[in-house]
């Protein structure tokens, strides 16, 4: 799908920004480059749509060697997303959408019927079609941005930093989503980002570069386990010790598989008396399919008793969850940026199979910290 060969780029003054690059990617990956400012990881991703000259080597895609096609037309068959954003104002959401399609004289009702698909993919209705950006938060604007990508059905989506500017919790959602929606559409993504978080999170593969120059490449975990040298060591990040526990890599190995619930329509007294016999502060609130709708706690409770009757009347439906085939690392960096005692585990179909507490993943952490320690002091002891 994706090849560098022998790829460097010399800028004017002698500066060399990129150095004999050699890699090859298949089509479906998730490819993040990442490293230091300046190490050449955007210099790398703008060579592919040729919004920056190699100066020698060759770039492939699909066999094709993209130095011998018009820049333009190259630029329109490949995805493109910038931090910026980059919506035109005075367009509508649809004709921001319909951008490319409409340059490669796609006809105006199929235009429309793409950007209502697209939308539905990020769970935006098509009454957004006809707003302009100004009416949209951030957050939406940058699905907007990477809807805009996928508008002509391209295979190969550039994304250059894409959702640096946003506020975590938002960054948190759009990675999500974005995941979700790589995996199931087939998109080869190559992804830019100074994250490490992020990049573990969203990777298929995983590119550090330094100094222009490729200094591993390879699976979040296969990096994680054996980092190829000090710097990547340090560049990762020592507390991700986790990984020294491969056989602990899932949510469902983990989980703690009868979390605590409660349905909607029972009493306000019946929770508080369950919270009284299971000596918890919070409850999980399933339907009647256990699909998890959301959480009470007792200070929603206190706040509410007065007023309200059921659980149903004070429910707070945003209730974050991870998928049982999530890895444990990413539970742990969840639990850890929002500050939270534990995350409901649901399947595919968004319904409750466990809960992930943070004082499970405490004794995982320490296990795989300080596990080998005590190992070798046992074997000290029996001989």
């Amino acid at each position: 799908m994706l090849k560098f060969e022998h790829v460097t780029k010399v800028y004017k003054g002698g500066k060399t920004a990129v150095k004999d690059l050699n890699m090859e990617f298949q089509p479906g990956e998730f490819i993040v480059f990442i490293g230091p400012s300046g190490c050449g990881k955007t210099t790398t991703m703008k060579m592919i749509n040729r919004l920056i000259e190699p100066t020698s080597g060759s770039i492939y895609i699909n066999g094709k060697n993209i130095l011998e096609k018009d820049p333009v037309q190259l630029r329109r068959e490949i995805g493109y997303v910038i931090q910026q954003i980059g919506l035109f104002p005075h367009m509508t959401i649809q004709q921001n959408i319909s951008l490319i399609p409409k340059l490669l004289k796609w006809p105006e009702d199929k235009r429309r019927e793409r950007a209502k698909e697209l939308l539905k993919l990020v769970n935006m209705t098509e009454d957004y079609l006809d707003r302009y950006p100004h009416e949209l938060s951030g957050g939406q604007q940058q699905r907007i941005g990477v809807l805009r990508a996928l508008a002509a059905d391209q295979p190969l989506i550039l994304m250059d930093e894409p959702f640096g500017a946003l506020d975590p919790i938002t960054r948190d959602s759009l990675q999500d989503e974005f995941k979700r929606l790589q995996q199931s559409l087939g998109k080869t993504i190559v992804f830019v980002t100074h994250d490490m978080d992020e990049a573990i999170k969203l990777a298929d593969r995983l590119v550090i570069m330094r100094d222009g120059q490729l200094v591993q490449i390879g699976t979040p975990d296969e990096i994680l386990r054996e980092p190829a040298d000090s710097f990547v060591e340090e560049f990762i990040g020592k507390e991700r010790l986790l990984q020294a526990r491969p056989n602990i890599q899932t949510v469902e190995q983990v989980m703690n598989p009868k979390p605590i619930t409660i349905t909607e329509d029972k009493s306000i007294s019946e929770a508080i008396q369950i919270m009284k016999d299971q000596r918890v502060d919070s409850l999980l609130v399933v339907d009647r399919y256990q699909v998890l709708t959301g959480f009470i706690d007792v200070e929603m409770i206190d706040q509410n008793r007065k007023k309200s009757v059921n659980v149903g009347d004070i429910l707070n439906t945003q209730a974050f969850a991870v998928q049982k085939d999530s890895l444990v690392r990413e539970s742990i960096r969840q639990i850890l940026k929002r500050g939270m005692k534990y995350v409901p585990v649901v399947d595919e179909k968004q319904r409750l199979v466990g809960i992930v507490t943070r004082a499970s993943l405490v004794d995982i952490v320490y296990d795989s910290i300080w596990g080998d320690v005590e190992a070798e002091k046992q074997e000290k002891h029996v001989g």
